[in-house]
């Protein structure tokens, strides 16, 4: 797995983003005091299910991987030119 550049920066970006999916959706919404891997895992798990991203292999299933996958959907989300993908 190679780490992506601003992989941090585009997590954050994809919490906030699969926030207001889940909120449209209407399958709940984060609260301020869910933590950050409660977040990534219902985001992962939810992107899973509707099919938008390929879900990891039996045993993968961790919160690295997790965000990574994640960190991989928002890049191809975003266009081309926008400063997290540089």
């Amino acid at each position: 797995m190679k780490k992506l550049a601003n992989e941090a920066e585009l997590v954050t970006h994809a919490l906030k983003v699969g926030a207001v999916y889940a909120q449209k959706r209407g399958v709940g919404r984060f609260e301020d005091t869910d933590s950050a891997k409660d977040k990534i895992t219902y985001l992962y798990r939810l992107l899973v299910h509707d099919k938008l991203i390929q879900p990891l292999a039996k045993g993968h299933e961790d919160e690295p991987n997790m965000r990574h996958k994640l960190a991989l959907w928002m890049s191809r989300q975003l266009p081309e030119d926008h400063p997290l993908l540089k």
